[in-house]
């Protein structure tokens, strides 16, 4: 079984999100996914990190971790923040929920995680901020 990992840190501003998406889509490239993989992971990586900014952090910078393994034809793709947390995960996760309407959110950011990706599981905590864990199956590698 293939396996490989990567970790990457950065500060939660704005201009870092395409970073993590353009960071994960190449080191992911190994794996010969379809554009349209490709396109599912990026959008889900980028919903994750702009969450983690502006839900996580807000006006205050911190930093953004994000690790990636590839197992076979598999990833995992975890997102971490030291923010402020998530009170009411449940509540968080429901479609057109925001915290930030005052920024005019859609709250559909888990919604957009969830669609793009096999599993997505938000761990949170207000104190030590929020871990999201995705997972994808790559069916382009699949025989």
């Amino acid at each position: 079984m293939f396996e490989n990992t990567m970790k990457v840190e950065f500060l939660s501003k704005s201009q870092n999100e395409s970073f993590a998406r353009v960071a994960v889509a190449a080191f992911i490239s190994q794996l010969d996914p379809t554009i349209e993989e490709l396109a599912d992971v990026k959008t889900a990586v980028s919903e994750a990190v702009t969450n983690s900014i502006i839900h996580g952090y807000g006006d205050n910078i911190g930093f953004i971790t994000i690790e990636v393994k590839i197992l076979g034809n598999e990833i995992e793709i975890k997102i971490k923040d030291k923010g402020v947390g998530i009170k009411d995960i449940d509540k968080a996760m429901e479609p057109l929920f925001t915290s930030r309407p005052d920024l005019e959110r859609s709250g559909m950011g888990f919604t957009v995680m969830e669609t793009f990706m096999d599993k997505l599981e938000v761990l949170s905590d207000e104190e030590d901020g929020t871990t999201i864990l995705m997972k994808k199956k790559f069916k382009s590698l699949e025989g």
